[in-house]
């Protein structure tokens, strides 16, 4: 064989492979794939999709799509426009019926953000509707500075009624209700589907419960929201040894963020704009605060005061000189715990939930590092006064794990090896490459 042609045949080869590596290359950017909190992903013709634990959607343009709860799909679309646009789409002026809302031409969406247990997604029209990946599936659509409409289509198997100022949603063994926190009303329109509208500054929220679930605690907790007692609610869960943290704020004035301190306790750092207290829902597993049966409670290092009743808890955050709590639920067969912290006043205010029998005090008063990210997750942060959940971008590190094989000289790291390398000339070419040349060399021989 002429070694000039062998040489030729090696350069097409290499050529032909690195033309395959390319293609795939493309191919596999041709999706756009998002990460989800529980190890999976999911994928759609633009990116704008979120899959987590209990929740997964899709963005489709002005629209939320297929928005699933625990496997069940509660809604088919939802979509918010600001008043005024939707006024001179309909050239009605101001004078919309929500009961006659049947087709509300949605503003553009984009998924702007995403954690571990969230993601917000933005409207044109100056809206921010976050999901979040706890036990609730919970829901809120803020309108920002503009008054909104909002309209949420049901999923196939979903029915709604009116329920005095709020929505029942009933979707096969799941229960949610629709509220409205601020100025504004939700009802029914004559499709069946929910509307709502929303006065600047004001938010509606979907919670959701399993078959049973929506209990007295249940209702008096959507009472707390809706009236604006129980600014942000906390979820603590295990999932598979790890834990999971999720941080909702129904107002536009504050932010909170939830993590495990130390072995046993979950800290959460609340701040809000003004002075006035509030109410945070908390649920927390057994194995993050240790135990449920002797729960304890501190603000800011001072032991807070175990109210005796609902009415002494909510007068707490109107200034009083100590802050309260109340445990709500025991639900060990769960394996979790309800809690309501009442802050006497703002502005930034740090509580701790502790279930061990010492009470969780170390000698020195140090936090447990060690504990505080044994979940694999950064601790998040849930809203600022526009509930932006800055995404914490772990995964661009992935480089530093890069690991190197003296003997080969390969490159390896968890992004599937492309580090820096050319595209399309990996390891396969490379191989190829060396069996050919060792081909010519015996011929040539």
């Amino acid at each position: 064989m002429n070694v000039n042609r062998g040489a030729t045949v090696l350069v097409v080869l290499l050529v032909a492979a690195s033309t395959i590596g390319l293609a795939a290359g493309a191919g596999a950017a041709g999706a756009a794939t998002t990460q989800s909190g529980d190890g999976t992903s999911s994928t759609s013709a633009d990116g704008e999709a979120y899959a987590g634990t209990h929740v997964d959607f899709a963005v489709d343009g002005d629209a939320i799509a297929n928005y699933t709860i625990d496997g069940e799909e509660a809604f088919s679309s939802v979509s918010v426009q600001s008043q005024s646009d939707a006024g001179a789409d309909a050239g009605l002026g101001a004078d919309i019926s929500l009961e006659t809302m049947t087709d509300l031409n949605g503003a553009g969406l984009s998924l702007a953000a995403q954690t571990e247990t969230s993601a917000q997604v933005e409207a044109e029209s100056g809206a921010t509707l976050s999901a979040h990946d706890n036990q609730r599936g919970s829901l809120v659509v803020r309108s920002g500075g503009e008054s909104q409409y909002v309209q949420a289509e049901l999923g196939a198997d979903a029915t709604a009624e009116q329920d005095g100022d709020t929505v029942r949603v009933e979707t096969g063994s799941n229960e949610g209700v629709f509220l409205v926190v601020g100025d504004g009303e939700v009802t029914v329109n004559d499709e069946g589907d929910v509307t709502a509208e929303l006065a600047s500054d004001a938010a509606l929220t979907f919670r959701s419960y399993e078959d049973g679930e929506r209990d007295e605690d249940a209702e008096y907790e959507e009472s707390l929201i809706a009236d604006g007692t129980a600014a942000a609610e906390v979820h603590v869960e295990d999932r598979d040894g790890e834990t999971a943290k999720s941080a909702v704020a129904y107002g536009e004035d504050i932010s909170a963020e939830v993590s495990q301190a130390a072995e046993s306790q979950v800290e959460m750092t609340v701040e809000r704009a003004h002075g006035e207290g509030t109410v945070v829902i908390t649920t927390v597993s057994e194995e993050a605060v240790g135990s449920l049966e002797d729960i304890d409670v501190t603000v800011d290092g001072e032991a807070a005061v175990e109210a005796s009743s609902k009415s002494e808890l909510e007068a707490a955050t109107q200034n009083a000189d100590s802050s309260h709590y109340m445990v709500a639920q025991q639900a060990e067969a769960q394996g979790e715990a309800t809690v309501y912290i009442a802050f006497n006043h703002f502005s930034e205010r740090t509580a701790t939930i502790d279930g061990s029998d010492d009470g969780g005090s170390t000698d020195d008063g140090s936090s447990d590092d060690e504990t505080d990210s044994s979940d694999g997750t950064d601790d998040e942060s849930d809203t600022s006064t526009t509930d932006s959940e800055t995404q914490e971008e772990t995964d661009t590190t992935d480089s530093d794990d890069e690991t190197t094989d003296e003997e080969t000289g390969e490159s390896e790291s968890d992004s599937g090896g492309s580090g820096d390398s050319l595209p399309g000339f990996g390891v396969g070419v490379a191989t190829i490459a060396l069996s050919i040349a060792g081909l010519l060399a015996r011929l040539q021989d």
